[in-house]
């Protein structure tokens, strides 16, 4: 827990050197007017209130898929990577902890994109099921941190980490789910998306916003939890791992 705390800390210092990593707050609100207006243009009132959310989802993946890519990244650069390796802490306790300042911001994120649909945009986004939106919000940041962890384990060994976080933005956010339902995407697609836990937590957000009853909403719960925790589990053996390779054959500083 020391480990993950001071991982934590450390990347809240980079914030307040380097406030570019903030760049997706600035953002979201743009993002939530364009798929408004596609959505009311397009005669989808039903689709409105789920569109002006969807910056939500977007500045949290930036935050975890980047700012994840670029923790290695910058070590790399920085020639810091191998005092990390080589501390008595768990590289990837440090790694974790620093993920987990990197979301930090995305209780930000959801605050503005909503104040912002509600007040500006005058989307229907009153939550209506408080139980279900707090659980589904924590154990999204639970998966997204452990994949982020994931992803950081991979950029290790990665060339050029930023090429591979660009490559795997957009596709994500159409398997996720976050602009338009999974059901209205093809029908040959929407098996492709449950393996994603963002296409889960869209569902769950979606349905807190909804009158009516939430459908299944341990089943959701229960599906990021598993995906993120077999990410996150994936994430550390992978990192432990390549570590040991990198180790062996003097190429932790290559880049």
């Amino acid at each position: 827990m020391g480990t993950l705390a001071a991982g934590f800390r450390l990347q809240l210092r980079f914030y307040r050197s380097y406030p570019d990593l903030l760049v997706p707050l600035l953002t979201a609100p743009l993002y939530g007017v364009v798929f408004t207006l596609v959505m009311r243009d397009g005669h989808r009132p039903d689709l409105v209130g789920p569109a002006s959310l969807a910056p939500f989802y977007m500045s949290l993946w930036w935050f975890a898929l980047f700012s994840g890519g670029w923790i290695i990244q910058t070590d790399r650069w920085e020639g810091t990577l191998e005092h990390l390796v080589s501390a008595p802490a768990a590289f990837a306790a440090v790694v974790l902890g620093r993920i987990s300042a990197t979301l930090l911001p995305a209780g930000f994120a959801f605050t503005e994109t909503w104040v912002f649909a509600r007040y500006v945009l005058d989307a229907p986004v009153t939550i209506r099921h408080w139980t279900v939106f707090l659980a589904s919000f924590t154990v999204t940041l639970f998966a997204m941190a452990a994949t982020a962890l994931l992803m950081a384990a991979l950029f290790v060994l990665a060339r050029n980490a930023v090429t591979f976080s660009n490559s795997a933005s957009f596709p994500f956010y159409v398997l996720g789910g976050i602009l338009v339902p999974v059901a209205v995407l093809p029908g040959w697609l929407q098996p492709l998306t449950r393996p994603v836990f963002l296409s889960w937590s869209a569902d769950l957000l979606r349905a807190a916003v909804a009158p009516g009853p939430v459908p299944h909403p341990a089943l959701g719960l229960g599906a990021i939890a598993v995906l993120g925790a077999a990410a996150g589990l994936a994430g550390g053996v992978v990192l432990s791992h390549i570590l040991r390779r990198l180790r062996t054959r003097g190429e932790l500083a290559i880049t």
